[in-house]
């Protein structure tokens, strides 16, 4: 129950109601910071073990960056849809010089000059912001990030400077290597890990970049886009085509498929049997690229990230077998991916990598 207010005599001034704390008078307010403190993100424990970096001297290497056979290997395998595309070109200038006069050269020659942008500092700026949805660090992100890169980089004897760090606003765990110096790394990745699992991550994805395996994928990539194009709309016109002769009649249909079939096999032996290369190139660059992704996990291995890959490794593994747990409870179970789906696979599954890295996990004699 409350007290009642207390009696008002005569000739006594009336006092001032009490406030909170037994105050005659209100408390002074208390001070208010000049500009409010920064949100921080919540971070995982910093464990790692800063052999090289932090102000110790670190040796670069004279030769940081190259093209290992991995590498070499995408870029052969581009080269049947490099061809392909660069038929495609040879054929829209064509048009476009009968049409407007351009020589036809000029618009190839740009195009065929076009893949040094993998290595412009602000053509890559643009695909990582508005193609991979990459943003720069923040400070606090940055006060993070940038200790445990430069830890990495000295180790592997690689000037950390010559890479761009970024940052996807993603909760999977997850890391890129793009163009000729792109590092992105999530949030979750960034916030979650451990420095030393983060290193290990940061770790592989400089192998991909040492090795050349981010930039020989994405030229390869662009120079065969046209083909890709070119493709399907060649596919789309055939499917629209015979889909409106079926409706006309059954012979014209007959007819279309029977003159479809004849201009196919021409252009088969005109090209030397090109197009038929061409419908074995994804499952071939698929394998090369789960070959590439060994490498990375071998490159943080041999510079003393291999135990904290594993567990990364592992922490993934758990992950998708907890996804693959929760459908099933839902009565949604996932497909079992088929045999043509494990082979356009661009990374191999995780018990394969983690057997891949137990001869760096074993103890020395």
């Amino acid at each position: 129950m409350s007290q009642p207010p207390e009696p008002q005599y005569p000739g006594t001034p009336p006092q001032p109601p009490p406030y909170p704390g037994g105050h005659a008078q209100p408390p002074p307010p208390p001070p208010y910071p000049t500009s409010p403190p920064l949100p921080q993100p919540p971070h995982a424990p910093d464990d790692l073990d800063y052999q090289t970096g932090r102000g110790k001297r670190a040796y670069y290497k004279a030769h940081q960056r190259g093209a290992d056979a991995t590498a070499l290997g995408q870029l052969a395998l581009y080269l049947p849809g490099f061809l392909m595309s660069l038929l495609m070109v040879l054929l829209v200038t064509g048009i476009l010089e009968a049409v407007v006069g351009l020589p036809y050269w000029i618009p190839t020659l740009a195009w065929i000059v076009s893949g040094a942008l993998v290595f412009h500092r602000p053509a890559e700026d643009c695909f990582a912001r508005y193609l991979l949805k990459l943003r720069r660090p923040m400070p606090q992100e940055a006060a993070r990030l940038q200790p445990v890169w430069q830890e990495v980089t000295a180790r592997a004897g690689v000037d950390g400077h010559r890479y761009e760090l970024w940052i996807e606003n993603s909760q999977d765990l997850n890391a890129y290597a793009a163009a000729g110096h792109i590092v992105g790394v999530t949030r979750f990745a960034l916030e979650r890990l451990p420095s030393a699992q983060l290193a290990a991550v940061l770790a592989h994805e400089l192998g991909h970049h040492t090795g050349g395996h981010a930039w020989t994928s994405l030229l390869g990539y662009w120079y065969s886009l046209p083909g890709r194009v070119a493709w399907r709309v060649i596919n789309w016109v055939v499917v629209f085509t015979v889909t409106i002769t079926s409706y006309v009649s059954y012979l014209a249909t007959a007819v279309l498929i029977l003159v479809i079939g004849i201009l196919t096999l021409a252009t088969i032996t005109v090209l030397y049997g090109l197009p038929l290369v061409l419908l074995a190139v994804p499952y071939l660059i698929a394998a090369v690229g789960r070959r590439a992704e060994l490498k990375a996990d071998e490159y943080a291995a041999v510079h003393g990230f291999a135990p904290k890959l594993a567990e990364v490794l592992h922490t993934m593994h758990g992950m998708e077998l907890q996804t693959q747990h929760y459908a099933a409870a839902a009565g949604k179970p996932l497909a079992d991916p088929g045999t043509l789906a494990k082979l356009l696979a661009t990374h191999p599954d995780y018990p394969t990598r983690l057997l891949r890295l137990q001869p760096y996990l074993r103890a020395p004699r």
